[in-house]
């Protein structure tokens, strides 16, 4: 992690706060104000905002825990942010690939950038606020008891509903990336 310029810090705060105020329906009753005044004492999460912003991810405010005073952030982009796709699972899945490996995977690549994946509830709250992931997919935290197995878990949107579906941890694909939250 490296800090921030001004320049940079003073962007990225003004495209939270237009994303922030553009999308009321996903934080009804929250204060740009005291979150922006959080986010400006915490610069590592500042910075990891920032990645979620670089890689496409249009990071926003979806909740609200009064008793820590506690802000999530989710990856609200409509799609698989797209800096994030045609990735596998995670390293393990990485290393079992002999031809054609990925770049990366989600589970280093969110660690990175100081992030977790969405799992399944938080993926169908994700959901409720909005359709997303109608022409993309995104790979959801997996439960061990799946991963053991070789396993990895995507979910996506299509026909009215939340889907969620099984794939080789391994595989990859250009239209699946991951999703991830930060709490401020």
């Amino acid at each position: 992690m490296s800090e921030l310029t001004q320049v940079q810090t003073e962007t990225l705060l003004k495209t939270l706060k237009e994303r922030f105020s553009k999308h009321p329906e996903r934080h009804p009753g929250l204060d740009w104000n005291k979150l922006q005044s959080k986010l400006k004492v915490q610069p590592n999460k500042l910075w990891s905002l920032y990645e979620m912003e670089r890689t496409g991810g249009e990071p926003d405010v979806v909740k609200y825990a009064s008793e820590t005073d506690t802000y999530t952030f989710f990856d609200c982009a409509k799609e698989s942010p797209k800096d994030r796709r045609s990735l596998c699972y995670d390293q393990k899945a990485l290393e079992s690939r002999k031809k054609f490996k990925p770049e990366g995977n989600a589970m280093n690549t969110a660690e990175a950038m100081g992030i977790q994946l969405l799992d399944e509830e938080q993926y169908r709250h994700l959901q409720s606020l909005g359709e997303f992931d109608t022409k993309t997919s995104s790979w959801i935290k997996t439960p061990d008891t799946v991963r053991k197995l070789g396993g990895a878990l995507f979910g996506d949107y299509r026909f009215g509903r939340v889907f969620f579906y099984h794939n080789g941890a391994e595989s990859y694909y250009a239209a699946r990336g991951f999703r991830g939250w930060l709490q401020v």
